[in-house]
């Protein structure tokens, strides 16, 4: 028996890694769909409350992509402009992010540590740093390159929501089979409307905060702020770099600490204060499980893995949970608290 159960596991992770592989060499296809599929969950409350009032679907359907079509143009415009102009003064930016780097060696000099110019600048390379925005802003940029593709994918699966429901309750089992896709759909999509509603207000805080400074890019910026909170743990810090950086380069070290303040209050009050109020801790991921699927899935599918790091290992954990043979697997993931039922 304990040989038969030692084959079915060596088949299991064989069978894992086979898989995972094939996800890895067709993420090309698979990145599009999972960004649609998030897309449509967030859009979906908008497009059934449109329905709910009695519209068509297709008038409802009109509404809720003309309206998303309008703000992403409006934001694309925005962000494209601004990176032009970040290129344009990029040398400009890090010549004077390396006379901080001069001043900091007269400093170390002053209480003994003699260190030179040109061994602080292997350390930090300041147009390396500057370079590192771009490439931030330009991987953002690659996630929506299908742009079209996953404009009518989102447009299928609003419109499929509809009678998806009705396709379930025809299976065989279909009380097991909706529960199960029931509890899938309502956490993820709990999670990804409360999560993008926080991020809006993270993002609209940076903004107002970057502007009173004078930051800038400060759009740029917020935009950064809103998509990397969906990172868990690192996100934030990805995302206050940037704009620190570019407020010790403009305005000084007093001002750039005063940015990087609001951030850590923001990440603070939001993300352990109301994050957790409103969001609840329905999620039951252990801190160690969230930061390695965020490696995991970041390794896996990219930028839009790290985005959907969290929704990608709920779907899991509670696929491992409705099996008996899996389940010890999704209690290893879980925080180890009993789950309180809803």
């Amino acid at each position: 028996m304990k040989k038969n159960q030692i084959s079915y596991y060596f088949v299991v992770m064989a069978s894992v890694i086979i898989v995972l592989a094939g996800i890895k060499s067709a993420s090309e296809i698979i990145v599009p769909f999972l960004l649609s599929l998030f897309l449509a969950i967030i859009l979906l409350p908008t497009y059934n409350f449109f329905n709910k009032k009695g519209l068509p679907d297709t008038f409802s359907l009109t509404i809720v992509i003309s309206g998303f079509i309008l703000i992403m143009l409006l934001v694309v415009k925005l962000i494209s402009s601004s990176i032009t102009d970040f290129n344009a003064n990029i040398d400009n930016y890090s010549d004077k992010l390396s006379l901080y780097y001069s001043s900091l060696v007269v400093m170390a000099s002053k209480i003994g540590i003699e260190l030179s110019v040109d061994e602080f600048s292997n350390i930090i390379h300041s147009k390396q740093i500057m370079s590192f925005i771009t490439k931030i802003m330009q991987s953002m940029g690659s996630m929506f390159t299908n742009g079209f593709v996953v404009l009518l994918t989102v447009i299928f699966m609003l419109l499929e929501s509809r009678h998806f429901k009705a396709k379930v309750e025809l299976l065989s089992n279909k009380s097991e089979a909706l529960s199960h896709l029931n509890k899938i759909s309502s956490q993820i999509k709990e999670y990804m409307v409360l999560k993008a509603l926080i991020s809006i207000l993270t993002g609209a805080i940076i903004w107002i905060a970057l502007s009173i400074m004078g930051t800038d890019y400060a759009f740029l910026w917020a935009v950064v702020a809103f998509l990397f909170n969906f990172i868990p743990n690192i996100g934030s810090i990805i995302a206050a770099i940037p704009a620190v950086l570019l407020t010790l380069v403009q305005f000084g070290a007093m001002n750039a600490l005063i940015i990087s303040s609001i951030y850590v209050s923001v990440n603070i009050i939001i993300g352990s204060v109301i994050e957790p109020k409103v969001m609840g801790k329905g999620l039951g991921l252990s801190t160690l499980v969230v930061f390695l699927s965020l490696i995991f899935w970041g390794w896996l599918l990219g930028l839009v893995g790290m985005l959907l790091s969290i929704p990608l290992i709920i779907m899991v954990k509670i696929m491992l949970n409705d099996n008996s043979n899996t389940r010890w697997i999704s209690i290893l993931l879980g925080t180890g608290e009993p789950v309180k039922a809803k």
